[in-house]
């Protein structure tokens, strides 16, 4: 015989022991009347068991069974309503099985999947199957039944089983006509957690915060993670001044002692909203949405660390205002009702025009032009300032397109500025078109110009590369320091209205307005001053250096293009078509 022969003589003899061994299976035969279980010739390793003996009968092998398990392969065929018609029954079960016996340790995951035959009456009599072992699969679908109920980084319950049992737990409240409180806790500056430590560090503290709320709570109580760096909790039995208590002791929780993590120690606060239910929340969705109403006031600086949500006949009314405008915002946007107002910027030394400022009007359905001053911090609010600041683009650069003589501002949002596609878009259509950009001026907030120095820096590069000019508007309002105005490198500074309006009475307004004079020309920027409201002020400021005037004195807002029309319109119609 030949080697290749030998080879192959010797691989066609492979037991199928090896092969069932080598993959974690055995066979066997259950003779159900006498209760006899023959295996086969592996089953010794595959089980782990030190002989036939311990396994040769139903009741040998149940007795090496995991009294926890929900079902046994005597319950899988026993307990089955089926008859065998002749051709057997299947079944499959999966259970634990402990070759050492129930105190030896050792867990085997056996899924045990066969066929059962009947006697005369259908009724089993005998079974074969296949056992295999699966711990590892096992393993895997209770991890999976784990993350599924809850968070993996916490351990508490994750947002949907923490909703599930808030809403039980009210239900059970009101049944019981008891109370409990929902709290809402927020870890206070993990974003600077984050910059400082990383993400790692980060989430460690989250972890170790869940776990010192969850040592505070009674039995019976919930813990959840709601979101990010927010945890909830469920109090059952608790009243309004046992609340206060409670996240008391919950703060002092967090705040009492260091977070130990990879790093090295860190400290972490957190801050609370509350809300009480029944009486304030008829489902987990409301607490929720109220508990977090409460928790804003405590980070918009209103409250101290907890705050518990009052009923706000002023807050209701303000969200419904909201929603309205929204609606209205949308509408308009649609229906292609944004429109333009310009008012006049006039140079200090003659009054002549310099150019207009485009402020946003709403058209109504019936015609009527209404300011919209009043809708954009609302837009703001609820993100839509960005397609309202698109909108006003697309309506002053028709104008820059179809009028030369068109020089014009744009008031542009902070969400905005902070957005590189609508950068990207604007520098590709000012480059398209020659000769726009050097009459366009971009306003950009004093608040957007510090939320990112570097950022807005590359914003005024990149607009000033096209040929445009860049405004800081409302100066004075925000934070600004005199070191990150020289970096922004901006073309024109306007003066916040507050400080100019009462410049002649106020001697501090009138030194701020005079030494920001002074500092814009050191840094070869225009100066504009906002609300000019009488000439002895518009002279005054042009005495002090201001470049520009802009305010109802020296013109107000007109809704027909001025560069075009407003020469032509009687004093009657101007007055008609003036916005303040």
């Amino acid at each position: 015989m030949s080697a290749t022969t030998g080879r192959t003589d010797r691989t066609a003899v492979l037991s199928a022991r090896d092969i069932l061994t080598s993959i974690g299976e055995v066979v066997y035969e259950w003779s159900i009347g006498d209760d006899v279980l023959r295996w086969g010739s592996n089953a010794l390793d595959v089980l782990q068991v030190p002989s036939f003996d311990a396994i040769g009968t139903g009741r040998r092998f149940s007795a090496l069974l995991d009294a926890d398990n929900l079902a046994t392969r005597y319950d899988a065929v026993m307990s089955t309503p089926n008859t065998d018609d002749g051709h057997g029954v299947p079944y499959s079960v999966q259970y634990c099985f402990m070759p050492r016996g129930r105190a030896g340790g050792v867990k085997l995951w056996l899924e045990d999947t066969g066929r059962w035959f009947g006697d005369s009456r259908g009724k089993p009599a005998r079974a074969h199957g296949v056992i295999r072992i699966i711990n590892e699969r096992h393993e895997r679908e209770q991890r999976l039944a784990y993350l599924s109920r809850f968070d993996e980084l916490t351990g508490q319950l994750n947002r949907p089983h923490f909703m599930e049992a808030m809403n039980e737990a009210i239900e059970t409240a009101r049944k019981m006509r008891t109370s409990l409180a929902v709290m809402l806790c927020s870890i206070d500056n993990l974003g600077v957690i984050n910059e400082s430590y990383g993400f790692d560090v980060a989430d460690q503290v989250i972890a170790l915060v869940a776990q010192r709320l969850k040592s505070r709570l009674r039995g019976g109580d919930a813990i959840g993670r709601y979101s990010g760096n927010k945890i909830g909790l469920v109090v059952l039995n608790c009243s309004e001044g046992e609340m206060a208590t409670a996240a008391e002791r919950f703060v002092d929780a967090t705040r009492d002692e260091i977070v130990a993590t990879d790093q090295g120690p860190v400290s972490a606060t957190i801050s609370i909203g509350g809300v009480l239910a029944p009486r304030f929340a008829r489902d987990a969705a409301e607490a929720i949405a109220r508990a977090q109403e409460a928790l804003d006031q405590v980070r918009n600086g209103r409250r101290s660390i907890f705050n518990a949500y009052q009923p706000s006949p002023e807050r209701v009314s303000e969200r419904r205002r909201n929603l309205a405008l929204a609606d209205e915002i949308v509408r308009s946007l649609n229906d292609r009702r944004i429109r333009l107002a310009y008012q006049p910027i006039v140079r200090a030394s003659d009054r002549s025009i310099a150019f207009h400022e485009c402020l946003v009007r709403l058209e109504s359905a019936t015609g009527q032009i209404a300011s919209a001053a009043h809708i954009v911090p609302v837009a703001e609010k609820l993100g839509l300032i960005r397609l309202l600041d698109v909108r006003v683009w697309e309506l002053a650069a028709r104008d820059l397109f179809e009028c030369t003589d068109a020089r014009v501002s744009i008031n542009v949002s902070t969400r905005t500025t902070a957005d590189p596609a609508w950068l990207r878009n604007m520098a590709a259509m000012l480059n398209a078109y020659p000769g726009v950009a050097e009459r366009l001026v971009v306003e950009i907030t004093e608040s957007a110009a510090i939320h990112d120095v570097v950022e807005t820096r590359r914003l005024v590069e990149t607009l000033q590369g096209c040929g445009a000019r860049v405004a800081i508007d409302d100066f004075g309002a925000g934070f600004t320091s005199f070191r990150a105005l020289k970096s922004l490198g901006v073309d024109l500074i306007k003066i916040d209205g507050a400080f100019v309006e009462n410049a002649l009475t106020t001697p501090t307004d009138k030194a701020f307005v005079m030494a920001l004079a002074d500092l814009a020309k050191s840094l070869s920027a225009e100066t504009v001053a906002e609300w000019v409201g009488d000439e002895e002020t518009a002279v005054e400021l042009g005495n002090w250096g201001i470049d520009y005037l802009q305010g109802c004195h020296t013109g107000s807002a007109f809704i027909e293009r001025p560069w075009v029309t407003t020469s032509t319109l009687d004093e009657a119609t101007q007055r008609r078509l003036a916005m303040r």
